[in-house]
């Protein structure tokens, strides 16, 4: 496709990186997309997409590249090294990373790619898979205005609210505080759907009135149906959370901000996880209140 448009290169596409890759070619740009299963990556040229064999292949001809991968190693391990980003990409290029890694990650990263000649954004989301197949993700961003105005274009295919929070890392330390929320919020959650359910109440018509008053919220109104049909397919899977809960339980420490209640859903995470139940999604914490309550867990 010949447009005028910046040609992208796009990294990870998993759960996320999939439909938001698909987004950007249908709002037109032309996308080159690697990542380690294949299938993943016959999905994106069946979607009009360019498949690349390699890091190296995928970011040489790329005006902005976008990595999605699973936490910090991930994106130190597809950024350095001769075969990675940094050593194949061309001066000028944007790198933009919507993974959800430490904020010192970000920090070092814009850091050694600048050295590069390359411009680094880090653009992790909030919406889960739903949001990104919908393309109304939350981006929160830490970087250069100027290179915040450049990505925008290419951040409106893929999100509905995108805004620029401060420095390099500032992304991702707004991310953290956005998993905080979303993890308490999930455990307040299961623990009144089994509180409710133990109470002989009408479930489904419990949380639709709950929903309608101060108690709603985005985690209910996307997870009500995970919790009535105890549908743990995930959308965000156990494994994750528990690897953001303790990136905000330590970026916390460092500034030294307490988190009380987030300490403690962090332990509910971890425990639910040594169970066997990290793949599942994490409004499966309901099966830990389910435990705890000496409630029977489907299995």
């Amino acid at each position: 496709m010949s447009n005028n448009l910046p040609k992208v290169a796009w990294i990870g596409l998993g759960i996320m990186g999939s439909p938001m890759s698909e987004n950007l070619i249908k709002a037109g740009y032309d996308v080159t997309g690697y990542t380690l299963e294949q299938d993943k990556v016959d999905r994106l040229a069946a979607a009009g997409g360019t498949g690349a064999s390699s890091i190296a292949e995928a970011v040489k001809d790329a005006d902005v590249i976008i990595t999605m991968v699973p936490a910090s190693p991930q994106v130190e391990a597809i950024a350095y090294g001769s075969e990675g980003i940094l050593e194949n990409a061309k001066r000028g290029a944007l790198l933009v990373d919507m993974s959800s890694i430490t904020p010192q990650t970000s920090v070092d990263l814009a850091k050694n790619a600048k050295d590069k000649g390359l411009r680094v954004l880090d653009a992790p989301v909030s919406g889960g898979e739903a949001g990104a197949i919908e393309a109304v993700l939350s981006i929160m961003v830490g970087g250069e205005q100027a290179d915040f105005e450049a990505a925008k274009p290419v951040l409106d295919a893929l999100g509905k609210t995108i805004v620029l929070c401060g420095p390099h890392g500032s992304g991702q330390t707004v991310k953290a505080a956005n998993q905080l929320i979303v993890a308490v919020n999930i455990q307040a959650c299961a623990e009144a759907v089994v509180f409710l359910e133990k109470s002989g109440v009408d479930l489904a018509a419990a949380l639709d009135v709950l929903n309608g008053g101060l108690a709603g919220s985005t985690v209910l109104t996307r997870k009500k149906n995970n919790f009535l049909n105890r549908d743990f397919a995930p959308g965000f899977r156990i494994d994750l959370h528990h690897k953001d809960m303790g990136i905000v339980t330590d970026a916390a420490r460092n500034v030294g901000a307490a988190l009380p209640v987030g300490g403690v859903v962090a332990q509910l995470v971890a425990s639910l996880r040594a169970q066997g139940d990290g793949g599942l999604d994490h409004s499966a914490l309901l099966r830990s209140v389910e435990r705890l309550s000496g409630q029977p867990v489907k299995d």
